[in-house]
């Protein structure tokens, strides 16, 4: 049953080296925003998809487009088509009232329009396709697509389940497709500058990062308005179901998924990849956990206020730990009862990064104890070591997330949110809900990808139909 010495320091004149040497390729970071590829990237590997040339047009199919983030892609891919040299070419979704919208929205034709993705990715015009569905959906679509040839944007979480998460990991290393997870904090540019920084030693050995992600809804987090044309004539409810067990029609599950375990881990899955992702990216080398512990709470009843709706299976407010073999903790704290966030730090061994909110502003502090091997720069060197602020930096946005995705398309490299990257995440939130659910502490062994308890016990990791939660 399912729970819910104050002493001066060599080196100093190597530390004063360092920071005047990498104060031009600072600077550039600091006049573009972003990186064109993650401190840890390579090149894709070749595919043999069609390929696209820096001046021909993308054409990109929706998959998903409710409420939410699957309007929004198809929305703003669209508006900003002629910019980024894409058209929307078709849409897809289980509910005629969303195929209809899609429809008026993007201009297109009933032809153009799909309940089932395997028949729109026959379709050989398309080169790319956004994955906007609910969780369980998330795996199954995004392979069928690399299979077919085509680049995927797929929103976060990468995937319902841990095992999942490892089969679209390896699709993407065969197929060379150009992938991206759609947490658009990683297309900010305070966090590449952190790891620029972060990567060259900096602020010496990484200790910690902290990251938030609060809300306070009185009535309930994700109890959104019930369309009254939610009907089972009007929506594939088995379709939607996809690899979830059977269970009766729902339009209560059906607009508020992220309550319920069997499709989303709740604040796990919805809200610490915007924060996850970015810290971890920040590290410049980013690692795949040795060990996540998790707590989550639900005390404060908030579905009682929402008349109608069950009581949420997911925690209103979690915490997750997770380890790294180089040391390196982060903390990531979420909340659907109380909006307070302490902000966004990365502490390292001798100095400590403050990120803003939008990741567009980076402020490094010296520890007291090395303040000395910072001494006497001048107002360059401290402008571009970040003990004077650097702001004006490329802020959280989803069109440039999405832009970032398109260029990498065009040029074979990786974007911001690459598969490296996700993969990492996504263990690190696939342990946290186990540990959360299960009360246990999770420790991880990448060679092997298992997963064992404290005291060694191997543990299977969650999957469809493991509990009636599932």
């Amino acid at each position: 049953m399912e729970q819910k010495s104050n002493q001066p320091l060599a080196g100093v004149d190597s530390r004063r080296d360092f920071i005047k040497k990498t104060a031009t390729a600072a600077a550039a970071v600091a006049a573009t925003g972003v990186l064109k590829t993650p401190i840890y990237g390579q090149t894709q590997a070749p595919s043999s998809g069609r390929v696209i040339g820096a001046n021909e047009r993308i054409a990109v199919a929706v998959v998903g487009v409710g409420y939410g983030i699957g309007k929004n892609h198809l929305k703003g891919i669209y508006d900003n088509s002629r910019a980024n040299n894409v058209v929307v070419a078709a849409a897809c979704d289980v509910f005629n009232k969303r195929r209809d919208w899609a429809k008026e929205t993007a201009g297109l034709k009933d032809a153009d329009l799909y309940n089932e993705h395997e028949k729109l990715l026959q379709r050989k015009d398309i080169d790319a396709v956004v994955v906007a569905t609910h969780d369980p959906w998330h795996a199954q679509i995004a392979i069928d697509a690399m299979e077919a040839g085509k680049h995927v944007y797929c929103e976060k979480p990468m995937t319902r389940y841990l095992g999942e998460a490892f089969r679209v990991h390896d699709t993407v290393k065969r197929t060379g497709r150009v992938f991206t997870v759609g947490s658009q904090g990683c297309s900010a540019g305070g966090w590449h500058k952190a790891a620029e920084m972060i990567k060259k030693g900096n602020i010496g050995a990484l200790v910690w990062g902290q990251g938030y992600y609060c809300r306070n809804n009185p009535k309930g987090e994700w109890n959104y308005t019930i369309e009254k044309e939610s009907t089972p004539e009007n929506i594939d409810w088995n379709r939607w179901l996809g690899p979830v067990s059977k269970r009766p029609f729902s339009a209560d599950a059906f607009h508020r998924w992220r309550k319920y375990y069997p499709y989303c881990s709740g604040l796990l899955g919805d809200l610490v990849p915007h924060r996850l992702h970015p810290l971890m990216l920040a590290s410049g080398n980013p690692e795949f956990p040795s060990r996540v512990i998790s707590i989550g709470t639900k005390h404060v009843h908030t579905d009682r206020n929402t008349p109608g709706t069950p009581e949420r299976d997911v925690p209103e407010h979690v915490q997750l730990t997770a380890e790294f073999p180089s040391g390196y903790m982060v903390t990531v704290t979420c909340s659907t009862v109380n909006d307070k966030s302490p902000g966004f730090a990365i502490y390292g061994h001798k100095g400590t990064f403050e990120i803003a909110d939008q990741g567009n502003e980076v402020k490094m502090t010296p520890q007291r104890s090395f303040a000395e091997e910072f001494e006497g720069l001048s107002e360059t060197e401290r402008k571009e070591s970040a003990i004077d602020p650097i702001r004006g930096l490329q802020h959280e946005d989803l069109r440039v997330h999405e832009k970032n995705w398109f260029d990498c398309i065009r040029t074979g490299k990786q974007p911001n949110a690459s598969m490296d990257l996700a993969i990492r995440v996504q263990t690190v939130i696939s342990l946290a809900e186990m540990s959360e659910r299960l009360k246990i502490a999770c420790l991880f062994d990448e060679k092997t990808r298992k997963i064992t308890t404290g005291d060694g016990k191997p543990i299977e990791p969650l999957t469809y139909g493991m509990t009636p939660l599932s």
